[in-house]
């Protein structure tokens, strides 16, 4: 009996799907036994099998997968093809694996397509949202040369690249936001339980305060008796600024200001770089065409500097021009790294040498990355140092003053 259900799973997302059980009852026990709570089942209908089928592909081809994830695909289904596997058994086994349902299912759809004739690169296409046009063209390359599964080994150490650099940035921001955190909290005691005894005692005494000491008590008794609607006002710009950022408006202004803010831009533009050159150079490789190859190392960023680079970049590949001199007319690149590409670009082998550009970049950032965390961290102390400081000096300038006074 095919049964059409609706449940609730583990992460409070409701699933909408079909199942195969010899009555509603067992149906249920199945899907207890994989972790959904079930609110409605029902025989389905062909039509509303149909229908369930195609609001689960279509919900499926926004959904996005994980960069652990998606290495986790990656790597096996390079390891299952090159031990001999066939490619629908190879999904299979590891669509298996999946603990998500949601990424069950987005494996479980490419091998319905594949079974159905489709290409893998017309089956992974339709989920744009966990594989982006990058990761299709060198799948295409691979299925045309007969190479998937050097192709894969190729993704998944591109992929696993990228999910170590951004484990680095992340683990180097997590000690500077403790700071932070930290300093705040000092604050916060400071203005909330500290001041206000101080603001009493001078009261009580009679003391003639200096105008620091009166700012400061005049901002924690604000503090003090406006916090909710402060809190209030907080919470609605950081709000505010989530809901922009998600927007295409918002995201622009984010990738724009990444390059301009100083200190910041030069450790983003080589981030950028190194990204665009590791999906350029893994392309060409795969043997993708130039300018297709330019075309889809667009999708790195939206910065404007960048997106002009590309344009630039296309525009000299189309009238036949060096690229080496097009990217050194842009003045983003450093001159080293265009020597490599124009040494790649005579001997023929571009590729490779995009690549060891690429490889080069992620170290010389991960060392620069480092040192941006040694010098964010002291600029936090000093920071936190200098506000602790004013505080104490302006509460304790009056009691010295009293006592030269006496």
């Amino acid at each position: 009996m095919n049964l059409v259900y609706e449940a609730i799973d583990t992460k409070g997302r409701n699933v909408q799907d079909t199942v195969q059980a010899a009555s509603i009852k067992e149906g249920v026990e199945a899907l207890r036994r994989q972790g959904l709570f079930v609110t409605h089942v029902a025989p389905a209908t062909v039509e509303a099998a149909q229908g369930a089928a195609a609001r689960d592909k279509g919900s499926a081809g926004s959904t996005r997968l994980p960069i652990k994830q998606l290495m986790m695909f990656t790597r096996q289904i390079s390891m299952l093809l090159t031990s001999g596997s066939a490619l629908v058994p190879a999904i299979n086994a590891v669509a298996a694996q999946m603990k998500n349902p949601s990424h069950r299912l987005i494996l479980d759809i490419i091998k319905d397509d594949l079974e159905q004739g489709l290409s893998l690169t017309d089956a992974l296409r339709k989920h744009p949202g966990a594989f982006d046009a990058s990761y299709c063209a060198v799948v295409a390359a691979g299925e045309s040369s007969a190479t998937l599964p050097q192709m894969f080994n190729r993704l998944a150490t591109i992929i696993g690249k990228r999910r170590a650099t951004r484990n680095k940035i992340i683990g180097a921001l997590i000690y500077p936001a403790l700071l932070m955190g930290l300093s705040f909290n000092i604050m916060g005691v400071m203005m909330f339980f500290v001041v206000p005894r101080f603001s009493e005692m001078f009261v009580n005494l009679g003391v003639e305060l200096p105008m620091s000491t009166k700012v400061i008590m005049a901002v924690a008794d604000t503090l003090k008796s406006q916090w909710i609607l402060i809190l209030l006002a907080v919470i609605a710009i950081i709000s505010g600024l989530v809901y922009l950022l998600r927007t295409t408006a918002g995201k622009q202004i984010l990738s724009n200001a990444q390059t301009r803010v100083p200190l910041l831009k030069i450790l983003m533009s080589r981030l950028i770089q190194g990204q665009t050159f590791r999906i350029l150079g893994m392309l060409l490789e795969a043997r993708v065409g130039l300018l297709e190859s330019l075309e889809l190392a667009r999708g790195v960023t939206t910065n404007d500097q960048f997106q002009g680079m590309y344009d630039t970049l296309e525009d000299s590949v189309t009238r036949g021009e060096s690229i080496s001199q097009a990217i050194e007319r842009c003045g983003l690149v450093s001159p080293s790294v265009v020597q490599a590409i124009r040494t790649g670009e005579q001997s023929g082998r571009m590729g490779e040498a995009v690549s060891f550009v690429a490889d080069i970049l992620d170290e010389e950032n991960t060392e620069l990355l480092g040192t941006a965390t040694k010098l964010i961290e002291p600029l936090i102390l000093i920071f936190m140092g200098f506000i602790v400081g004013t505080i104490a000096i302006s509460l304790f300038m009056p009691l010295f003053d009293m006592t030269s006074a006496i």
